[in-house]
Formats: structure tokens, sequence, C-alpha cells
């Protein structure tokens, strides 16, 4: 092991260490802190004059709030969002740190302030995350770590100003500066001109660096997607690791070093190209921990990615997302992150809406978010299962998002489909995509499904056209789906393979706006206006209409 990363994660384990046995310790006492966050949090809103236009009260008790603040979502934030972005009044009284792209499944880029008030609660998610990371998996002491960069679209680029989605910097900067020492990869590699190449400038410097130990993703369809581009461009980035430059990119990422590595770039010379767990154990030796989302829809992309990596350890990461935490890994559960913001939860089967301390496992529910950011009452669009508990503390796990479609009346739910795709009897080989919602979907103008698949070329016409007929009656099993095809409102659903169907449907999210680097793989996604004949056009879909 090397100085440098003995002396980063030393000292980084033992800062992170007291939040994790705080996290421990406070398990039994989730109602007192979370009154106690609300109270606080109440005080800084009621402080500005958006929280008084609201006649937000910092007395309230939390059945209080509940009664007077309404549910949220971004909708209702977005015009003081935007005003405050060109410099008006704040949503609450903590700095702006700066603002954080994301992008729904049909909705354009939204932007999320980032204050100090928001940053600490999310320290408080990652440090206990963090210790209890390095208790469980020793080994990811012996090398560097890949935290990945979330790029926005190229489009965006210049609109943010040096604004970087860098997961380290939601760590405070004493942590982060700690971890930047054991870094694979520079931040720089996010000020590239595209996307393409700062991907392109991560992979020289991950294949640079033999002592990679961890590599932490967001999606698995991501680092799927990294691995792709490693057989695509060997050649070319063995010629800049065999230069020290990055060559007719060199423009693009003028502000980032290139890494030298002769020796690197022999081994992909000899590489043919094929994706196995040989090479990939030859070119990281040291890795010991894989970190992805692996529940719902990425669950077959999570087993994909950690069949390339056997041997290696493999974490969920909880749900994150830009506008807050609700669980994180410990100890191979996901508990409430009670320590970050306030919460609440929809009970899905009654609607009521319960305190964190109320739940029982079994329940299946929504959470709310009150967070520094000042987004009050902010309900998300996920169900969770409650499965357990560690102290008073409720530990979920992640079901999918609850978005719903509704073409013509047939309500379809994310988590109705992701059942329904989970009963059919694909190959081994095979991965759904996403069951896409389209205005269009058989050249005539009838709405209808199209479920996206990855396969072998076998499977493109074969395995397509029998698993057409399997799903059509899995979802005929649905009643007002049942009504919509017997009055001839939509198609019958069809099934599309490719053996690239993953990278086409990225990168159609992308032209979409879509942020790269956290384009989820959902179970069910509308996109509205969209044809499966426009996206043959456009050469998304070649050769599958």
């Amino acid at each position: 092991m090397s100085v440098r990363y003995a002396l980063g994660h030393g000292i980084l384990s033992r800062l992170v260490s007291p939040s994790r046995i705080a996290f421990e310790q406070q398990c039994q006492n989730m109602e007192d802190i979370q009154r106690t966050k609300l109270s606080s949090l109440l005080r800084a809103v009621a402080a500005t004059p958006a929280g008084q236009r609201s006649n937000i009260d910092s007395s309230w008790s939390f059945e209080r709030y509940a009664a007077e603040m309404p549910e949220t979502d971004y909708d209702h934030w977005r015009p003081a969002i935007d005003e405050q972005r060109l410099g008006g009044a704040s949503l609450i009284a903590s700095p702006v740190q700066r603002y954080q792209p994301t992008s729904g499944s049909t909705s354009a880029i939204k932007w999320l302030p980032y204050t100090k008030r928001f940053l600490d609660e999310l320290d408080q998610a990652i440090c206990p995350w963090l210790g209890d990371m390095y208790r469980s998996y020793p080994d990811i002491r012996s090398g560097s770590h890949y935290w990945s960069l979330s790029w926005v679209p190229t489009s965006l680029r210049s609109e943010l100003e040096g604004q970087i989605n860098d997961d380290m910097k939601l760590l405070s900067f004493g942590k982060r500066f700690l971890a930047g020492i054991t870094q694979a990869v520079p931040e720089t590699v996010a000020s590239a001109a595209t996307s393409a190449d700062s991907r392109f400038a991560t992979l020289a410097w991950l294949v640079a660096d033999e002592s990679l130990s961890v590599m932490s993703v967001w999606s698995p369809t991501f680092a799927l997607a990294l691995l792709d581009d490693l057989s695509v461009w060997r050649d070319e980035l063995a010629q800049c690791l065999q230069a020290g430059s990055f060559g007719i990119r060199g423009r693009s990422l003028s502000m980032v070093r290139c890494p030298k590595a002769p020796f690197r770039a022999a081994l992909l010379r000899q590489w043919d190209g094929r994706q196995s767990p040989a090479f990939f154990a030859q070119l990281w030796p040291k890795l010991a921990l894989i970190s992805a989302w692996d529940t719902a829809a990425a669950a077959s992309w999570a087993t994909k990615l950690s069949d390339l990596f056997p041997g290696v350890a493999f974490q969920g990461k909880g749900l994150w997302a830009t506008e807050g935490v609700v669980t994180f890994p410990w100890q191979e559960k996901y508990p409430l992150a009670f320590r970050s913001h306030v919460y609440e939860f929809a009970d899905i089967a009654s609607g009521k809406i319960l305190p964190p301390w109320a739940l029982e496992p079994g329940q299946e529910v929504t959470p709310l978010l009150s967070t520094g950011a000042g987004l009050l009452r902010y309900r998300m669009s996920d169900r969770l299962r409650v499965d357990s508990m560690i102290g008073k503390v409720p530990c979920f796990t992640f079901l999918g998002r609850d978005d719903g479609v509704d073409l013509v009346g047939e309500k379809l739910s994310a988590v109705m489909v992701q059942q329904l795709v989970d009963r059919l009897d694909m190959p081994h080989d095979m991965h759904p995509v996403t069951l896409l919602a389209l205005d269009d979907s058989d050249g005539k103008g009838t709405p209808g499904y199209v479920l996206l698949t990855e396969g072998s070329h076998a499977h493109m016409l074969t395995e397509a056209g029998k698993l057409s007929g399997l799903l059509e009656k899995e979802l005929l099993g649905l009643f007002h789906y049942r009504l919509a095809r017997d009055l001839g409102q939509l198609a019958p659903v069809r099934v599309l393979c490719r053996p690239d169907m993953q990278q086409c449907y990225l990168g159609y999210c992308q032209k979409r706006g879509m942020v790269d680097g956290n384009v989820k793989i959902e179970p069910l996604r509308y996109w509205p206006g969209m044809e499966l004949a426009e996206m043959v056009a456009d050469g998304v879909l070649e050769g599958v209409a």
C-alpha cells in the first residue's frame, strides 16, 4: 500500500468513524431527533421572506406542520428556485453553494439549490456509510477509489460554469480533501467540452491505475457503458497512455492532465476487446468493491456488472436522489437516514401520511422530504417496502419509481410493470431495458407499449416474438389494459431486442437532455410526442422497426 493511500484512508476512516458510532447509538432516539430537526428547519425557513409569505411558524409541532403545510413537488418550487437563481430571495436561511441539475423521465432539466445546510445534511448520511464501508470491506484501504462524476449534457456545459456534479463534493471540505488524496480520477475530467471526452479521460485514468480498489457509480448501466467504451476506444487509449497526451482530444481536455503509463498501454494492445472476468482481473487486480444501484429495474444490470468481476464485493446504494437522501447501505440493510432530513411517508394502501416512527414492517410507502435546501414536504415518486428495523429506525427495500402512465385509461405503474417483466421467462443473457409508452407504437397512429431488451442476435426475432405474446398475456390480466385493447385504443405490446440496446437507449436519453451518468434504467417510461418511427429515423433503433 502506498504512503498516499495509507495516509488518506487512515485519516478519512478515523474522521468518519464518530459519525458511524453516533448513528448506531442514536437508532433508539429517532423520534426525538426528527422532532428536533423539524424545529431547527422551521426556524431557518420562517426567517426568510418566502417563509413569511407562506405563514411558516417556527413553533409548529410535527403534527401541526403536517396539517398546515401542503404536500409539494418540483413545480410548486420552480418559480421560487428560478427567482433565486437570478439573485432573488432564498428559500431558507442558508447560503447556496451551487445548483445541481437533474432530470426526470419526461421533464427537462430541473435545478436544485444545494445550500450549506443541505450539504451538511447529506454529510450526516455519507459519513456513517463510509465508516461502515471501511469496517465491512477493509481491503478498500489498499488502493485508489473511483467515485463517479455525473456529467450534464454537452449543450448545458457552458451554463454550469464549473459546477461539477462530483460525488465527493457532497462531503465537507476537509473530508473531501482527504478523499481526493485517494481518488483515481481527477474531477477536472468533467471540464471537457463533451461527455464523450469526459468518459474518455475517465477511462484513461482508470486504466492507468492498477491500484483501483473501489468503483462507485450510481447506475450499473453507466459502468457497463464505460466498459463498452473501453473496448471501442482501446487502441486510442493505448496511444494516449503511451505518449502521455490526449492527442486529437487535447483541445477538449485542455484542463485535464493525461496520465502516462506505457505498461498499461501494452496491456490494452494485447486485449482483443472481449469483455471477460480474466481481463478485468488483470486490469484491476486490487478491485475489492463495486457500488451501484442493484434493486428494481437496475437488478439485472447490477448482476451483469457483478458477473464481470467475480470475487469482487458488490454493495447497493440505497435511495439517493438529487432532492435528498432517504436510505443508505448499512450492514447489508438500508436504514432511513434519519439524521439528515425531516421525513414523512405516504402509506400506499391507506393514503395516510405517517411519521417515520409510526412505520411497521410490510408497509409500502412513498417518502416526503423536508430539507435544508428549503424544499418542504417534497413528495418523491419512489415506492419503498418497510422490511425490518434497526432499533427504532425502519429499513427499506426500494421497489421502483411509482410514476404511472395512462395513455388511454390503462393506468400502468412502474412497480406493476416491474412485477410483470420479472415474471417473464427470459434467457439468462437477455435483459429488459425499459417499457416505453409511445404515442404511436405501430406506425398507424395507435398508442401502445414497446419493451426494449438487450440480447444476442439469435434472440432478436425468435425470443422477441415469443416474449411479445407472453407480455401481452400478462398485461391483459390487468382490467384497464384489457379494456383499452378490447376498445382498440392500444396496439399490442411489442418486444424489441438488440445486442446494444442499453447503449442505444442511453444515447437517446442523452439526446433528450437527461443527465449523463445519472440516467436510470427504469421499468416504465413515457416520452410525450415520441413515435417508434422517429426513433428509427434518428438511428437510435436502426434495424428493429
